[in-house]
């Protein structure tokens, strides 16, 4: 089953004992950005989820075919 974003981000939030109110604290963002991302808000800006997974210590990994291509023209 894949999980989404929203699953990912609760689940870290609550593994690690984090409020809410803490976990927006941690990111520098307002607690309702929190609730938004878990409840699935289709208009989080890129830069605030990051900064959420950020303080969730959340890496993300872009794949695709043409990722090696990339990197060859780097």
């Amino acid at each position: 089953m894949e999980e989404s974003i929203s699953d990912i981000v609760r689940f870290h939030r609550k593994e690690s004992g984090l409020s809410r109110k803490e976990l927006a604290d941690m990111a520098g963002v307002g607690k309702t950005v929190i609730f938004d991302i878990e409840n699935e808000k289709e208009t989080i800006r890129f830069s605030t989820l990051n900064k959420v997974l950020t303080a969730l210590n959340i890496k993300i990994n872009f794949e695709s075919p043409l990722m090696e291509r990339l990197h060859e023209e780097s």
